[in-house]
């Protein structure tokens, strides 16, 4: 009999625990299991359907206590009416929400830790303590399993480590077409065979775009030939940031150098164009994709030595790890970068490929996840056998 999983998730747009719940429901449908998806939505719906996934749109990403009692017990009759196997919550809110529906009906929990939460108070560290009270607790990397054991105590019966993972073969150079990365040349002003320096993340305080623009800015003082700067991300209604943002640019007198080109849908084109990729984020990603998929499309990198980053570069060989909001030794590491020749970027670009494609690919992801599932199906059927 077919399985069927539903996901839960606030919201289906960008970033890694969207993509990760997508890439899950395809492959569910591809070995012939069904897959559901609970959210508010996103411009992913199309890719879930066209997976052969099943979306329902409803509000539970909101923090509401009253709502999420409502949505629970309304999760609970569709759990009953679908024959729901497993439900598996990535993020708090709508965690709260299975967690209830699953103990109305039976059900096996499973949640993803995505990130390290902060808890600075009782009460938000109950909050957070959701993500810890499944059957089963995935972290996304090992530090933020290591984040899990220490601050709630999950045990390794219950705790499975399943790194990211990304498409290797989409994110392949030669694989993409000249049209796509000529189409995002065109869009971003660009001169003909002129690569950039990328920073892919949502325009957010936390992700360090300050500190890249004041290495730029030392960089230019002392000489240093700059390619254009590309904040690539929107701001997701963080208008005053922006604003912050361009103020900087300009009394840097960066307007020539630094961007701010919203978010893009092709990244594969976009590291294409893109001769370094940074992440200089200010507090510990959980995993930290952006790196990753930079690395498989073959670009060097340069981190923040924080968090999941440390565990997914490689010192020296696939990039570097600095230390975040030091602007001096952001601006030497890019320096540094910038100086390679086109032989030594092409074989750390070789290494970086081949480090991901042996660690972080996304079937690797799958595999790994599908076999949580079938882990706690199994365990479910001991249990049923084993009773009077």
């Amino acid at each position: 009999m077919p399985l069927t999983v539903l996901q839960i998730i606030p919201a289906l747009g960008s970033g890694g625990a969207e993509q990760a719940c997508v890439d899950i429901a395809a492959a569910l449908v591809k070995r012939g299991d069904r897959a559901i998806i609970v959210s508010t939505g996103g411009w992913r719906e199309k890719t879930v359907e066209e997976a052969g996934a099943v979306f329902i749109k409803r509000d539970v990403a909101t923090k509401n206590p009253v709502r999420i009692v409502r949505n629970a017990y309304w999760l609970a009759s569709l759990i009953r009416h679908e024959n729901v196997g497993i439900v598996h919550a990535r993020s708090r809110a709508p965690a709260w929400s299975a967690k209830i529906a699953c103990r109305l009906t039976g059900c096996p929990f499973v949640t993803t830790f995505h990130a390290a939460y902060k808890f600075s108070s009782v009460v938000k560290r109950a909050y957070n303590s959701v993500m810890a009270a499944a059957d089963r607790v995935i972290a996304i990397s090992p530090f933020i399993a290591a984040h899990v054991r220490k601050h709630y105590g999950v045990g390794e019966d219950r705790l499975r480590v399943v790194d990211r993972g990304v498409d290797v073969k989409a994110l392949d150079p030669l694989g993409v077409e000249e049209s796509r990365v000529e189409s995002l040349r065109m869009a971003w002003r660009l001169k003909a065979d002129e690569n950039v320096i990328l920073l892919p993340a949502r325009l957010s305080s936390i992700k360090g775009h300050e500190t890249v623009i004041r290495a730029v800015a030392l960089l230019r003082r002392q000489g240093q030939a700059l390619p254009p700067v590309l904040f690539v991300g929107d701001d997701q209604g963080r208008q005053g940031y922006t604003q912050r943002l361009c103020a900087l640019i300009q009394e840097e007198e960066l307007d020539d150098i630094v961007r701010l080109v919203g978010a893009c849908r092709d990244m594969a084109a976009a590291y294409a164009l893109a001769r370094l990729v940074l992440q200089p984020s200010k507090v510990p990603e959980g995993f930290g994709r952006v790196p990753v998929e930079a690395m498989a499309a073959g670009v060097p990198v340069i981190v923040s030595d924080l968090g999941g980053m440390k565990d997914t570069i490689v010192e020296g060989k696939t990039g570097w790890l600095v230390a975040p909001n030091d602007v001096d030794a952001w601006a030497s590491a890019m320096a540094k970068a910038l100086a390679m020749g086109q032989e030594e970027v092409a074989a750390m670009g070789k290494a970086g490929r081949a480090h991901v494609a042996a660690h972080f690919t996304d079937a690797m992801m799958i595999t790994k996840t599908l076999a949580v599932y079938d882990e706690v199906i199994q365990k479910k059927k001991t249990v049923i056998a084993r009773r009077p």
